[in-house]
Formats: structure tokens, sequence, C-alpha cells
């Protein structure tokens, strides 16, 4: 755990706009930085189980081909590389039952 210095300290430069967090890029602050890493992992860890493993490995290759000018599909689509979009398919999230 970081001491109330070395938390001052983080948080002087993530003001600066330095990234002091693994994950927090664009948080003002030591705390939005903390926030944004914590909504990140959770966010993509959710996104995977909704789609399966398959399919969040297939919209993460679409999403790699996405230019300022074009969207992955059709920048795959122009260099002859196929995306299958079946894989997509939205699962429905488990229920917790307290």
């Amino acid at each position: 755990m970081a001491s109330k210095q070395q938390k001052q300290e983080l948080d002087e430069r993530a003001k600066q706009g330095e990234t002091v967090v693994p994950g927090g890029t664009g948080g003002k602050s030591l705390e939005a930085q903390e926030h944004l890493a914590e909504g990140r992992s959770k966010g993509g860890q959710t996104r995977r189980e909704q789609l399966g493993t398959e399919g969040y490995q297939e919209m993460g290759r679409k999403g790699g081909f996405s230019t300022m000018e074009k969207s992955g599909g059709e920048r795959a689509e122009e260099e002859g590389v196929e995306i299958d979009e079946s894989k997509f398919v939205t699962k429905k999230p488990k229920q917790v039952v307290p």
C-alpha cells in the first residue's frame, strides 16, 4: 500500500498528464486513473463472458484492422481477411441468486 506522501506525488504526476496507473490513461488524478483502470478490466472481462472467447477474439481481430479512415470490417474486406461475425453472438449474462 502506498503511503500518503507517495499517493500525493502520484496524484501530482497524474494532474500533469502522466499515466501513473496501468490502464488509467486519460485520468486527471490518481483516483480517476484507478477508477478508469478498474472499469476497463471489468468491462473487458464482462464482454468476453457475453461473447465467449472465440467471439471476443474475432471482435479483436476486426478492431485491429480499423483506421481513422475505415472501419475494421471495411479494411479486412479490402485485404481479403475473413472475419466470422457469427461468433459475435451475445450470450445471456449469468444471474446471481442471493
